[in-house]
């Protein structure tokens, strides 16, 4: 009875065993990740490697096998990862210290090279920090303030992408994207004297279109009298009588109402009804 119930103990810790070198033995790669199958610390083979153009979740994924107890599986997201950058100062060509928080997007395109340089995506994150904030610190030291209020932020962040890359490709990982999420001034005297001098740029950029406009009118108003100029010249040699009701009426427009942008100031004018100076209104010149 006693050898029977050893022999039964046995056969369930056997089965056990059988049951967990099957499961080892057979692991399911998610959809959404990608494996480095690593023999006695050497990389044999990838699993489910990610495949530009092909979309998350086509072959690869599933069931797959491994030699128990000799390999070890080195699980990698093949979803977009982000790196964040620590919040720094970046000085400006205008002299101005920003304070800046950024952050990246990679994804790990070839495991192996990964694996070789890094072992894991944590160390990938770790190394492209630095490089973030070194090339954000370059790029942005090249101009000043207003570049980044300005569409010429895009090609800023696509010069700190392509530097990011370039590193980020020594580790099988491929940059996607680069973003400010903030760049402010520090608070206080800093940041009072750059909104005083962005006021008065713009002050001074009003007041030159405003200078701009008014020469462009003045040049249009000039050529404007001197065709109208030629037309009544034209038109008086043809009609003398005609000039003078024109000249009368410029006069009385100047007498009773003033000029177009003048405000006529208040008059008592007495005039006899024979008088020449109104011999337009009675016909009495035709």
């Amino acid at each position: 009875m006693e050898l029977v119930r050893r022999r039964s103990l046995l056969a369930g810790i056997a089965g056990l065993v059988l049951l967990f070198v099957v499961l080892g033995s057979f692991p399911i790669v998610p959809e959404t990740k990608q494996a480095v199958i690593v023999r006695f610390g050497k990389p044999v083979r990838i699993l489910n490697q990610f495949k530009p153009n092909h979309p998350i979740g086509g072959e690869g994924a599933g069931i797959s096998w491994r030699i128990p107890f000799v390999e070890n599986l080195v699980w990698i997201d093949k979803r977009v990862l982000d790196v964040d950058m620590d919040r720094q100062q970046v000085l400006s060509t205008d002299q101005l210290r920003l304070e800046v928080d950024a952050f990246a997007r990679y994804r790990i395109v070839d495991p192996l090279k990964m694996y070789i340089r890094a072992r894991t995506p944590e160390r990938v994150s770790q190394a492209l920090q630095p490089i973030l904030g070194s090339e954000l610190r370059n790029e942005l030291g090249k101009r000043p303030f207003a570049s980044l209020l300005s569409p010429e932020r895009e090609g800023v962040m696509e010069n700190v992408r392509s530097g990011l890359d370039r590193v980020a490709r020594q580790y099988g990982a491929e940059i996607i994207d680069v973003r400010i999420k903030r760049a402010d001034l520090p608070d206080g005297t800093p940041l009072d004297s750059a909104y005083e001098r962005m006021r008065n740029a713009r002050v001074q950029e009003a007041l030159s279109i405003r200078a701009e406009a008014a020469k462009k009118a003045q040049i249009i108003r000039a050529e404007a009298e001197a065709q109208a100029a030629k037309t009544y010249a034209a038109s008086f040699g043809k009609d003398p009588g005609f000039y003078d009701f024109y000249r009368a009426m410029q006069s009385y427009q100047r007498t009773f109402i003033g000029e177009p942008n003048d405000r006529p100031a208040p008059s008592t004018i007495i005039l006899s009804p024979q008088n020449d100076y109104l011999k337009e209104f009675s016909g009495r010149s035709r």
